[in-house]
Formats: C-alpha cells, structure tokens, sequence
C-alpha cells in the first residue's frame, strides 16, 4: 500500500498538466474563419492605399503609364500642394460644406427620429420605410435628381421662386444658374446630402429612443419637465454614444463627398472644387495625368479622416465605451 499511494498521487498531476497544456495550446479556429475576410479587405482597400502613398512620392504620368519607371520625387509633391493656394481654398470648402452638412443632418435627422417615435407603429413603420428611400438612392442618382430640380432651364426650383411675390424672394429666378458659383452650389449640394444623408440618423436615433425606459419619461412629465429640457437632460445623455458616431460616420462621409458635386459642377468650375474633386482633376482631369499630384492630395485627406476617427476613438474610451 505504501508502494502504490505515491502512483496514485501523480496521477492527477499528469493529467491537470495536461489539461493546462490544452489550455495554453493556441486555438486557429477562430482566426481560420475571418482570414477569407480578412484577404479582401486587404486586397481591395490596404493594396490600393499602399499604391497611393506609393505614388504621393512619385512623378507619374503619361510615360509611366506607358511602362516606363516613375520617378522618385520625395515630397515635391506635398511641398507643391501645401505651397499652392488653391489646395487650402478646396480644403476651406471641404471643412465648412462638412460643417453645414453634419450639423443640418444630425439636427433633421435627430427631428424626424423623435417624430417616428411619436407616432403609432403602423404609422412610424410607414413614415420611417418612406424615408429610407431617400437613403437607399444612389448618390449617383440624387445628383441628377437636384441637378434637374435646381436647373437654369426647366427646373422645378426656379419656377416655384418665380412664381413667389417679388417682395419675398426678389425676381430673375427663371434662367437662374445654381451651378454659377461656389456659394449657390454647395447650397444645393448641402441640400441634396443632407436629404440623403439624414433618414440613417433618424432610424438610428429611433432605435435608441426604443431602448431608453418609458418610465424615465413619464417620472419627467410628473416633474413638469418640458420636451426642450426633457431632450438635453434625458434624452441625450442616453443616446449620446449614438450621436457620437453618427457625427464621426457623417463627417467621413461628407468629408469625402465626390459623385453628386462632380455631377453638379463638373471639371469646369475649379472654383466650386473640394479636395476630393481637386484630387481627381489632378489625377485624371487632363491629357497631362498627374497621378503623384492626385495621389498626394487623397493621402492628405485619408490622413485627416483617420485623425477625426482616432479623436473620436479617444472620447469613446475616455467615456468607457470601449475598454
């Protein structure tokens, strides 16, 4: 007996070692099934990124799209951008058109949000499906839409405006150009953005609304708050993470507008160009192709887009969101 009680107290040792070794044996599973995923991101968006801060450094035009080697430039590229007034006028009219368009979109947005969630369930369901045509509308689309409604010829807008007294709007509406300059332009760009744009802020701010207790609101009625008070002080508390990136996800978008003013404005009037378009006629826009000179202007803006998206990372761990 004395023999066999050491045999039988090493056994358990053998096999919780061995339980501890499955335990630290690193598990694929998990990383097998995302890495098909995985692939096509990396071969659709970090491939195509590589290649542009590749070429930001290059001189690269017609005979390098021949086949001939591009030259290496270093930050003539950049120097020339940054050196060119023309560069911060197109980034002015990027950061305030985005400015205008997030701003009207949240608050529309958050409007038609607390509109559907007043209404019944078979009216909320109709008025909230309604409005997502709007979003599910390519952009595309939409551009020629208001391109047609806002037309010197024709369009619906100038011929509601001139039928107005002339003591409300002023007269001449009926050949009025909208697309003459940048001002009236990003008036109707900022229209049709924020028409698209503000029916994903209204059903995301409608499902948060579900999810906040009914009996928060009812004790708020009892305490004789009124729906101004009641928003800032219930309400948007609540909902703030959603807000949050809602206002993150507009500013990418409304940062990167391209089709709709491409469409609206075309190459012609420079004078109406945001960075995105500047990027493009430099790239593309000419016989002479600039693809260093539009390269380096899209690594700028992907460069301020991931400085919005990593401030807004930092708030979010700042409030606990994400730990």
């Amino acid at each position: 007996m004395l023999d066999t009680a050491p045999a039988v107290g090493k056994a358990p040792g053998r096999r919780s070692s061995g339980r501890a070794r499955s335990r630290r044996r690193p598990r694929f599973g998990p990383y097998l099934l995302i890495a098909p995923t995985a692939i096509v991101i990396a071969v659709l968006m970090f491939w195509p990124m590589i290649q542009i801060g590749t070429m930001s450094f290059q001189k690269v035009g017609n005979r390098q799209l021949r086949g001939e080697p591009a030259e290496q430039v270093g930050t003539e590229n950049f120097d020339k951008i940054l050196n060119d007034p023309f560069f911060w006028q197109t980034l002015r009219h990027t950061v305030l058109f985005a400015v205008v368009a997030v701003a009207l979109t949240m608050v529309v947005g958050t409007l038609v949000g607390l509109l559907l969630n007043k209404l019944g369930k078979k009216m909320s369901s109709f008025v909230a499906g309604g409005v997502m045509v709007a979003w599910a509308t390519p952009p595309v689309t939409a551009a020629i839409i208001f391109s047609w409604l806002f037309g010197s010829t024709g369009g619906v807008v100038n011929w509601f405006l001139d039928l107005l007294p002339n003591f409300l709007v002023g007269g001449g509406w009926d050949d009025y150009n909208w697309f003459a300059t940048p001002l009236s332009t990003y008036t109707v760009l900022t229209v049709c953005v924020v028409w698209q744009a503000c029916p994903f802020v209204a059903v995301s701010v409608l499902a948060g609304l579900k999810s906040v207790p009914g009996e928060l609101y009812e004790a708020a009625r009892v305490d004789g708050s009124g729906p101004w008070r009641t928003f800032w002080s219930l309400t948007y508390p609540m909902l703030k993470p959603i807000f949050l990136v809602l206002v993150v996800m507009s500013i990418i978008w409304d940062f990167k507008v391209f089709t709709q003013l491409f469409i609206m404005s075309g190459l012609a009037n420079r004078d109406a160009f945001n960075l995105s378009l500047y990027a493009y006629s430099e790239a593309f826009g000419s016989m002479n192709p600039k693809l260093g000179m539009g390269s380096a202007i899209a690594l700028v803006l992907t460069i301020i887009l991931l400085i919005v998206t990593a401030l807004y990372v930092r708030v979010m761990v700042r409030q606990g969101e994400m730990k």
